[in-house]
């Protein structure tokens, strides 16, 4: 698990620095504007399947049986795909027009607070974009198929192919067609982003496409009927995005930008570990041949995930303001636009950790197949991110925004454990009170670093890019050597798990 793990990090670390390098580019061309909120609420309307499909629904539903399927026959497991693939091209289909008709009602609803040109501009928008939901899915399940065969480095960076095709697009398209030019670009990276794994299947003689399924086949009954109530609770789940950009829509010009600005950041750490990892755990918990083994896959997972994100988030807290002025501030990007997206960014961060655990426990709770508990903890995630959202958002405004759905993936990712240990009906052991204290000690270092770094060394604005680039590295490099040290000191047993990088017949670090 943690050998595939690290395959999808180093694909998706290229994947995410060119997300980024597409949002530095918007964020120059549109900044934090009227017209970049209503493509916001377009591309997350249209964008739905990623977390649907592709992180989600399709993923908990085909893998598991997919990769019990293989265990049997290779080419048994390719047919119960390609029948998988003719039943979602239709969904898919269905689902697009049904988008592209309604986008006027959906946009109402994600944006109530839209003025009349606002509203229109994000209808044409959506409508443009929504034809994306087709490339996606069929990518989503073309990616669950690599990984269930064992592929995970291009998977994972398949999407850097749809960024850099939206990076070269993007200044044509919207040079002749402003806005509605990054609708476009989105349509060309979604193209490339399917296509780039379904050629690589080629290579695996694991071609994916649609044959004449059928509707009496055992495996294809149960995904199918997994998959509606994992897409119920997940399609509740996007609930989320959409309270902040529903309740944006009443705060001032911007607000919805400077949330997805700070999201983008957020995205990094959390595509390049926690869907890396959640991906990667999938498969091996859905062959666990005991509770024992599952329990250990489980828990290693979790202590990983955390051991990684944990310092990230704290990290990228203390420099939000530095990290956000180097990423973001050039073009139309402006001093609100500034303060906002790092203020946003750092309680964002908040949620970073519980983000991680929630993640990794659901792919648990699929690999139990227990779509009921997966749905209450999406439930009380989106419950949670309601309720809290709207008692901050008159205090704290946008940032009201950004840390309430921290502390719901917080809260939710308690309630998973309980579903998760309920079912196994053993004692998980996943935190013991040394580990708890060991991580407060290891975090205050971190934190006192970065504190210290930022005091002896100040961070200048108006500095050259080249001397801004260098401090920001060098804040990174500081805070994650201290960590390394002060990890290593108190002997954290998840600095083993980096054996698996070392070449084969090389001494382990034990000896």
């Amino acid at each position: 698990m943690i050998r595939h793990a690290f395959m999808m990090m180093a694909g998706t670390l290229i994947s995410r620095v060119l997300g980024l390098a597409r949002e530095v580019l918007i964020a120059a061309f549109f900044g934090a504007t009227k017209s970049m909120d209503a493509f916001n609420v377009a591309y997350t309307l249209s964008n739905l399947a990623r977390q649907l499909l592709a992180e989600g629904a399709l993923s908990a539903a085909f893998v598991p049986i997919f990769s019990k399927a293989l265990t049997k026959s290779k080419q048994r497991a390719l047919t119960l795909a390609r029948m998988s693939m003719t039943v979602l091209l239709i969904v898919a289909f269905i689902v697009t027009g049904l988008g592209i008709f309604f986008a006027p009602s959906l946009v109402k609803i994600m944006s109530p607070g839209f003025d009349l040109a606002a509203h229109e501009l994000a209808v044409g928008l959506t409508r443009l974009m929504f034809p994306f939901l087709i490339f996606i899915s069929v990518e989503a399940l073309t990616m669950g198929e690599l990984n269930s065969l064992g592929s995970f480095f291009i998977p994972a960076l398949s999407p850097a192919f749809s960024n850099l095709i939206f990076i070269i697009t993007a200044p044509f398209f919207t040079a002749y067609y402003g806005v509605y030019g990054l609708a476009l670009s989105v349509l060309c990276g979604g193209a490339a982003h399917f296509l780039t794994q379904w050629i690589w299947s080629f290579k695996l003689k694991a071609v994916l496409y649609p044959i004449r399924p059928d509707l009496s086949d055992p495996d294809l009954r149960k995904i199918m009927r997994l998959f509606l109530p994992y897409a119920a609770g997940l399609s509740l789940n996007q609930v989320n995005p959409v309270i902040s950009r529903l309740l944006g829509s009443f705060l001032e010009e911007g607000s919805i930008s400077v949330l997805n600005y700070s999201n983008r950041i957020l995205q990094l750490p959390l595509g390049l570990f926690v869907i890396a990892i959640s991906q990667a755990v999938l498969p091996q918990l859905s062959r666990a041949k005991d509770n024992e083994e599952f329990i250990l896959t489980l828990r290693q997972a979790l202590r990983f995930a955390l051991f990684i994100v944990l310092p990230a988030s704290v990290g990228l807290m203390e420099i939000s303001r530095p990290f956000v002025h180097l990423i973001f501030v050039r073009g139309e990007f402006n001093s609100w636009a500034w303060d906002a997206t790092s203020s946003c960014l750092a309680l964002s961060m908040l949620g970073l950790p519980g983000m991680a655990c929630s993640t990794v426990i659901m792919r648990a709770l699929y690999a139990l197949s227990m779509p009921r508990e997966a749905f209450k903890v999406t439930a009380f995630s989106v419950i949670s991110t309601v309720i809290l959202s709207l008692i901050f958002i008159y205090p704290l405004r946008y940032n009201g925004l950004a840390l309430a759905p921290s502390i719901a993936f917080t809260l939710s990712a308690f309630l998973g454990l309980y579903y998760v240990r309920k079912k196994i009906a053993k004692p998980l052991n996943i935190f013991v009170s040394k580990i708890f204290w060991n991580y407060l000690i290891a975090l205050a270092v971190l934190d006192a670093t970065a504190m210290l770094y930022k005091w002896i060394i100040p961070y200048v604005p108006d500095a050259c890019i080249w001397t801004r680039i260098i401090w920001n590295i060098g804040a990174i490099a500081v805070s994650a050597l201290s960590y390394a040290v002060i990890t290593l000191t108190l002997r954290f047993e998840e600095w083993t798990f980096f054996r698996v990088l070392a070449p084969k017949g090389a001494p382990s670090c034990t000896g």
